[in-house]
Parts: structure tokens; sequence; C-alpha cells
């Protein structure tokens, strides 16, 4: 007898729907009767052929197919000694669906790791340390730990006086976010820089300290990170270093240290230090400027040069020489910035308006500018309930800091996750070549212009399963099973995006849909397939089902098992899609 799911209807008697288990797909059969012989077991012979052959498992040895043979015999039959003759296939189908056996990218570190910093994207975050939006949250460490934990490489902390003026305090300047000490968040960042990944944390600071105060933050990250923390004897890098060079190393990332003019104001009554300080604070207050020329320079350095001559005197010296990343500054204009580079390798910081505008009115300028500095780009100020910005605008033209709030879910957010999915996870994502190198014809990438179709992505989905072990039956519909359907999204340069969908299953907590798409793709290097479930709803929103967002670069050719995620991005425990993808 079978399973079945009950339904109560209108609280006077109930619907009985079967549940029913989840069968191979035809491809699924069709291949592993070709691969069997025809015959009930797939031998590990043949089983290693279909991971080369089939699955495009370039090197898989005999050995690599007995011992995922040897996995799957003792999952399902629970015998520890490999005494069967061979895989069959309620073996087989078991085998595809297994994401840690048959995930649909790579996890292992592949990319070359020895190139300068600015070869790569940098899984970055913004305000670091907030626990929800950027007005009334806490400041906590916490956050930065699960930023940690996840891979992020790039930490940004705010430093304020505390109210005693004695110490240095974590916050969100000019709101009414709670303060954390920086020194609880340096000691979070010490234990879990490397848990995730053994390439280099940058920390971005926001300095909003009197010299004296600096020299605190100077001796505190000697003492916390000692050995860990790397910065260069000359002071400032004429080039930057590669994540293999760096690896295990903490990297400070700031402006050259201003002064805060307390002495200047004691002796000439003049504003207060937090008003002349310009920082990304203040973009709260200069989102409407955003068209200004006055506005058209990094965000961080809008001082004057008078400034900067006084702050190179009466800074901290033992807190700037730690400075290893100097935010560089757009003193006449981003436009003569990215044309005529900065003196030396550094960072700037824009707004996305500001990249948004740049990307617009000179894009190939963006990216030659990225071939040689670090670009940051951080959220608009009104985003005050900590949502993000569409990363690929920035990815297109070699931004290698996009800043996100790690803790504003959406579908951007899922994007972010998506692309540093890529080479094992580790934070760090090499660039194609053409963000940083120039054409046959000395041209620079633009990706305005449409290229030809480079290759074509098919991606079949044949079914969905898991939901009704991490869901309650009624969590979808109090009076039915689901009714599923998936979305599956292209996205890139202007040119390969595209979005598709499947046919609704109706009532059903196994949905096999069984069709395909096709993805003409003229630059594939920067593409990402989104997928995401719904559960159709006649009287309301569809629901959510699950989601994940796939590096195209990464993809793993074959039937595979897609592990699906729920909107905070965290793995849901049983639930996964079967799919296929296939470059033709």
């Amino acid at each position: 007898m079978g399973s079945y799911n009950y339904y109560r209807m209108f609280g006077c008697f109930n619907r009985k729907f079967k549940i029913s288990e989840t069968e191979p797909p035809p491809d699924v059969m069709s291949a592993f009767h070709k691969y069997a012989g025809g015959g009930t077991h797939m031998t590990p012979d043949q089983f290693a052929r279909f991971l080369v052959e089939y699955q495009g498992e370039e090197g898989c040895t005999l050995a690599d197919a007995e011992r995922l043979m040897h996995i799957v015999i003792q999952r399902r039959h629970h015998l520890t000694k490999y005494t069967r003759r061979g895989l069959d296939l309620e073996d087989f189908f078991y085998f595809l669906f297994q994401d840690d056996l048959n995930g649909p990218i790579k996890t292992q570190v592949h990319h070359d790791m020895t190139a300068p910093l600015q070869h790569y994207f940098i899984y970055t975050g913004h305000n670091s340390y907030l626990t929800g939006n950027q007005l009334s949250s806490d400041c906590s460490e916490i956050p930065i730990i699960k930023a940690l934990e996840r891979g992020v490489r790039g930490i940004e902390l705010d430093l304020w006086p505390n109210s005693a003026k004695d110490n240095v305090h974590v916050l969100h300047g000019r709101t009414l976010t709670t303060p954390v000490p920086l020194i609880k968040c340096l000691k979070s960042i010490r234990e879990h820089a490397f848990v995730k990944s053994p390439y280099p944390v940058i920390i971005t600071l926001e300095d909003h300290l009197t010299p004296d105060l600096q020299a605190k933050v100077a001796e505190m990250v000697i003492q916390i990170f000692g050995e860990m923390l790397y910065y260069p004897e000359s002071g400032c890098l004429e080039e930057f270093p590669s994540p293999e060079a760096l690896k295990h190393r903490i990297i400070l990332s700031t402006k050259p240290p201003k002064e805060y003019l307390e002495i200047k104001n004691q002796k000439e009554g003049t504003s207060s230090p937090a008003e002349k300080d310009s920082s990304e604070d203040d973009f709260f207050m200069k989102d409407t400027l955003e068209g200004d020329p006055k506005y058209d320079s990094d965000p961080d350095d809008e001082d004057g040069d008078i400034q900067d001559q006084k702050s190179s005197q009466l800074a901290a010296p033992e807190y700037k020489r730690l400075i290893a990343i100097h935010a560089g500054k757009a003193k006449q204009g981003l436009r003569h910035a990215l044309v005529t580079g900065l003196d030396k390798v550094k960072r700037l910081s824009l707004t996305e308006q500001d990249l948004e505008r740049a990307a617009s009115l000179y894009g190939t300028d963006v990216v030659r500018f990225t071939q040689k500095n670090i670009l940051r780009v951080f959220p608009k100020g009104t985003r005050v309930t900590s949502s993000n910005f569409y990363p690929l605008v920035g990815w297109t033209h070699g931004a290698q800091m996009l800043a996100f709030n790690m803790q504003g879910y959406g579908k951007s957010l899922w994007l972010m996750h998506g692309l540093f999915r890529s080479n094992g996870g580790c934070g760090y994502v090499k660039k194609p070549d053409f963000l940083m190198k120039r054409g046959p014809r000395n041209e620079l990438f633009d990706p305005k212009v449409k290229l030809p179709v480079k290759k074509t992505l098919k991606v079949s989905v044949y079914l969905g399963d898991g939901w009704r072990l991490d869901f309650s039956h009624t969590h979808f519909d109090s009076y039915s099973p689901p009714d599923f359907y998936t979305k599956v999204q292209m996205v890139g340069v202007p040119a390969d995006e595209a979005k598709k969908k499947t046919r609704i299953i109706e009532d059903d907590w196994g949905p096999i849909w069984d069709e395909d798409f096709t993805f003409p793709l003229t630059v594939p290097e920067l593409a990402l397939l989104r997928i995401e479930i719904r559960e159709h709803d006649m009287s309301e929103k569809d629901d959510f089902g699950g989601q994940t967002c796939l590096p195209v670069s990464e993809l793993r050719p074959g039937i595979r098992a897609v592990p699906i995620y729920d909107k905070k991005g965290e793995k849901l425990r049983s639930v996964r899609l079967l799919m296929r993808f296939q470059f033709i």
C-alpha cells in the first residue's frame, strides 16, 4: 500500500492524496540501459565510462567509480563491504540524485590564484557589523562571524570614538544603531577569518578617529593579529600581491588618515570633526545630488587637499603604516581618475548610482581602471532596509568589491551567493581574461556591445523532491498538496538575459516536469543561472518553494542533483532538483 496525505476540507471531511515515489525520468533509464549494455546492473567499468562520457568527468578513474559505487551501496543497502555485482537502476538513480556525490558545480579551488588582487572578484560585505536595517539595528560581531563562515573576504568596519573619547566603537554613524567595541570585532575576525577559506581577508575601515585613537587602533590591530597582519614595509604598494601570496593574512584598507582637526577646532572654533569628515555615512543625504559634478568623485575622499597635507603630518604614523591598500581620491572628478588612473595602485569607492552613471557614459574607462586598481561599490544611502543593488553592472565592468548587505535577503544577494559558489567558495573568483586584457584589435571589453553567440546551454528540468520532508503538509496549501513550477532565468550581459518557466504540476509533492530550455550565450563567462521554485496560488501571491543560483562557467555537464536554498541562502535539508546541463 502507498502513503497518503490527508487534507481537511471545510472542517467536515478529508481529501486523500496518494504520495507517489519518485521514479527515474526517461533520460536516466536510457543512460542506464546504454551504459549497462542492456543488463540489470552496471559494473565499475561501465559506471566509469558513464562518468567520463555522459557526465564529462574528465580524468575520472576506475578507482573513482568504485569509490562512488561503494558509498551508494553502503548508504542504500547498509553493506560495509563491496559485495554486489554493481549498481542496479535504483542505485544509479539514487547516485544521480545525491548532491554531495553528484552536484552541479565544481567544489574545489581551481582558478589561478597567483595573479594580483585586482584580477579577482572579491566577496565583500557592507557595514558588516549590522544585524538588520541601516538606521536602528544592533551592531554586533555575530554578522561578521556569519559572513566569514560563508566565505566573505571583505569586511567593513566604521570606527568612531566612544562617548568618553578614550576608546573605539564600531557603529553606523549618525544613526540610532547601538555600538559594539572594536576589539570584539577584531577578535572575532581573528578567530573565524580562515574557517571557510585560506585566502586573505580585507578589512575596509571607515575612520572617524582622532590621531590618538588611530594610534590605539594600530596597537590593538598589531596585538590581535600579530603575524597575520600584512602591510608593505615601503608604505604604499606599487603592485597588489596575489591571493596565493597572502594566504592566511589580514589586510587593512582605508583612506590615508585625515586629521581630525581637533587642534585647529580649539584654536579657530571651527566645526566638529564629524562634520568635517566626509564618508559613506554622508550618502544618506547625498543620493538626491548624484548628478551633481561635485559628487562625481570618490565619496570616501571629498575633503580638500589642505586637510590631507595636515593629515600626513598629524595622523598617527603607527596607524598609517599598517594600511596596505590605500583608498584613492578622484581629485579631478571620476572620469579623469578612470581615464588617467591613480598615481599608485589603490582602491576607489563609488555608490551604486555613480557606477551606473559611469558604466552608462564611459563603461570602457571603468573596465580599463579595474585592470590595475580595485573598484569598490556600495549601496545607495536610501537602502535603509539593507536591500542590495543589481550586481551584474559592476561585474560586467570588472568591479572587484561589490559591498553587499549580507542580511539583505533577496534576488540580488542570491546572485552574489551564486557567483561566489565559484572556485570552491573561497571568496575569490578570477575575472575572465577579456576584462583584464585588450582584445585582438586593442579594444576594451564593452558589455553593451552584442557579440556573436559563443555557446548555447541546454537546461533540462526533470523533477524535484524533498519538500514533504522539510515542510509541514499544509505549509503551501491547507487543502491539497502543492502546485509547483520552476522559473529558470539567465543573468549576465544584457544580450544573454532570458526568463523561462516550466508548467505547473498540480497536487504533487514530487513534481515531474521533464522540460528543456535553451540559452544562447555571448559571454558565458559572466552568466549566472538563477533557479526558483514557486507554488502556484489561485487567490494570493505564489508561494516561495526555494531557490539557487549557479555560475554557468562552473557547471558540470550531465545529469546533476541541484541543492535548493531558502530565502536567507541556507541550504534546505532535503529539497533538490534533478537537472541536466549540456553545452551545445
